[in-house]
This record gives C-alpha cells, sequence and structure tokens, in this order.
C-alpha cells in the first residue's frame, strides 16, 4: 500500500485487545492459571504478589528465573487458550473501522500485540480488518512480551524508512505505554486507568476516549 505522509508521523502501532477489538479475553483468570502454574513448578514462590503483575510481567519474572522452553511453552498453551477462546465472537471498538478507513491510505499502520501472531490474525480476519495493516508482530516476534519494547523494535526495523520518532502507538494499558516509551516511540493512551500509567511512570502526549480523536492528536 502507498503511504502518504502527514505532518510528523507516518507510522502508527496498534495494540490489539481493547484498543481495536472488544476482547472477550478473561485476563484475570489466564494470569491466575499462568501465574498457578509457575508456583507448581517452583519457578515462583508460594507468596507470590500476582495482583502486582500483568500476565507478561509473570511470564518475565518465571523467564529471568531461567526456565525451560518447555516451561515456557506450557504457559504460551494456557495463554493460547484464553486467547481463542475469548477471540470468538470478537467484535470492534467504537469507529474502529471509520478510524482505519481514514488512516489506511496515509500511515503504515502495524498490530503490536502479546497475543499469539495466528490468534490475532485470526482476530482480525474475523472482524475484517486484517487488510487494513501493514504487519501483525505477535509474540513469536518479541524477545519479551509488552512491556518490554520488544515488539516495537521490531517493527520499526521491518521499516527502516522511518525513524522511531515518527511513530506512534495507540494502546490501552500501561504495558502498551511502557513499550512505546522505552522504543522511543510516541504513545496515545485509549480509556484504560490514568492511575495505572502515573504509577508505572507513563506519560501519554495524549488521552483519548473514542478512536477518531486520535486524528487530532497525528
Amino acid at each position: 500500500m502507498a503511504v502518504e505522509r502527514k505532518g510528523s508521523v507516518r507510522g502508527i502501532m496498534f495494540d490489539m485487545d481493547n484498543t481495536l477489538l472488544k476482547s472477550n479475553i478473561d485476563f484475570a483468570a489466564m494470569k491466575q492459571e499462568i501465574a498457578r502454574f509457575f508456583i507448581s513448578e517452583r519457578v515462583l514462590p508460594e507468596d507470590f504478589s500476582i495482583h502486582q503483575h500483568t500476565t507478561s510481567t509473570i511470564i518475565e519474572h518465571a523467564k529471568q528465573q531461567g526456565i525451560s522452553d518447555s516451561l515456557y511453552q506450557a504457559a504460551m498453551d494456557i495463554a493460547s487458550h484464553y486467547e481463542i477462546i475469548g477471540m470468538d465472537g470478537a467484535d470492534l471498538e467504537e469507529h474502529a473501522r471509520e478510524l482505519l478507513d481514514l488512516l489506511v491510505h496515509r500511515y503504515v499502520l502495524v498490530i503490536v500485540t502479546n497475543n499469539a501472531q495466528e490468534a490475532a490474525r485470526i482476530a482480525l480476519e474475523t472482524t475484517s480488518i486484517a487488510s487494513y495493516f501493514h504487519m501483525i508482530v505477535g509474540r513469536e516476534q518479541m524477545q519479551s512480551l509488552k512491556p518490554s519494547p520488544s515488539g516495537c523494535d521490531y517493527a520499526t526495523r521491518q521499516f527502516p524508512e522511518l525513524s522511531p520518532e515518527e511513530w506512534v502507538f495507540v494502546g490501552d494499558s500501561w504495558i502498551d505505554g511502557r513499550a512505546a516509551t522505552d522504543a522511543g516511540v510516541l504513545f496515545i493512551h485509549y480509556v484504560s486507568h490514568q492511575q495505572d500509567l502515573a504509577e508505572k511512570g507513563v506519560v501519554p502526549i495524549a488521552e483519548i476516549s473514542d478512536l477518531l480523536d486520535l486524528v487530532r492528536h497525528i
């Protein structure tokens, strides 16, 4: 797709769940089951503070303990189970398609999600928006899950004609903001909870409650 430059932003990364898609993934149950799995395998201590973590930070913490490839894959299988169930019947966030119609010929559009790439592709195809995106970056392309900047870094490397400063990341959670910030990418926060961002030292360049408001900030 040809890309027409507008302003200083030339590329837009989107989180997927609860940013473009109304996700039904039970993230709380996923987090609990993965944490219990690592505790049962004695990777994490019995008193591990689950509530202070997201699924991705629990997995990263486990990786730092030197888990085997088989244990890591078992945790990913748990995550995939919840993703597949949660994406069944997923719908678009309000105005998602209208926004993409406005952006598609002007910007490089990329999905950066902690979901498996194939699960993300199926969800985007089911909601008929997969064709808007130049690339889908899933966890297979990341060295570490968000809040690591690995996924953002991977995306910027695929488009060397764009500098990190010419990208903006749109997401609903602090892990999106941390990933973007640490990759040198501007962050725009969609809905979610402001206090989560403040506690994690994430400062977005804008807050939007309607996806169409994004156009005013790029």
